[in-house]
């Protein structure tokens, strides 16, 4: 008997066909799901099965998704991915800020569904024990970031980042598949006090001539309109 225990994902979502449709990809995918259909029960669930991964509609029928989110940071720190209508900027902002890990617009596909699942898996204290701390060095395509040394380099050749630059590069990477609000990095960056999203702009466009071949197509740092910046992967 194999002692591999499958990951638990929580799915908070009271539409019927969108449940069953997730339900399906996940099981196929060697996950276990557990299905809420309120946000009343979907507090009642997180709770009773610590889940590995919670995905979270924000429009539910009795509670707004927003309250479950707060409702559930309030004790955990699972990662909680927010599944959100087209063209709600401000309302997945909102979510982001308040400590959502990520976000999915319906309607979405299967492999859009498993990566965003697979990152937040990785950033989950259950899965993940702490381990952050000790990664010396990542590489993304031909980015290579090494912490241990700061220094970052492109295709074997040295990236001269300004330390601004670098922290924004180690932020996002260290993050890598997770959208980042404006305002996280720049609370991160700078510090509390920094409502100038025109000094992130400029210096994100300085990174990015810097190690993207088009900075116009970024292949390392995309964009999420509207939200932020998200690090791709691999």
């Amino acid at each position: 008997m194999s002692m591999d225990i499958k990951p638990l994902i929580l799915v908070i979502e009271d539409d019927k066909p969108i449940c069953s449709f997730i339900a399906a990809i996940l099981d196929s995918n060697g996950y276990q799901v557990v299905v809420a259909r309120t946000g009343k029960e979907g507090l009642s669930l997180a709770a009773s099965y610590s889940p590995d991964v919670i995905l979270l509609d924000l429009g539910l029928p009795d509670i707004d998704g927003v309250e479950v989110l707060k409702g559930i940071r309030g004790w955990s720190k699972t990662p909680i991915i927010v599944v959100s209508a087209r063209g709600h900027e401000r309302e997945k902002v909102e979510a982001l800020d308040l400590g959502a890990d990520d976000y999915i617009v319906k309607p979405f596909g299967t492999s859009e569904l498993l990566a965003r699942i697979r990152t937040a898996l990785r950033h989950s204290p259950k899965v993940m024990g702490g381990e952050s701390q000790g990664i010396e060095k990542i590489t993304i395509g031909e980015l290579e970031i090494d912490y241990s040394r700061r220094r970052v380099s492109l295709a074997g050749e040295k990236v001269h980042l300004t330390p601004i630059e670098y922290k924004i590069l180690v932020l996002l990477s260290k993050n890598a598949g997770k959208v980042l609000t404006h305002d996280y990095i720049m609370k991160e960056i700078w510090g509390l006090y920094v409502s100038d999203s025109h000094t992130l702009r400029v210096n994100m466009a300085n990174l990015r001539r810097k190690i993207e071949a088009n900075p116009g197509s970024p292949k390392y740092i995309v964009t999420e309109m509207g939200i932020g910046y998200r690090m791709v992967e691999e």
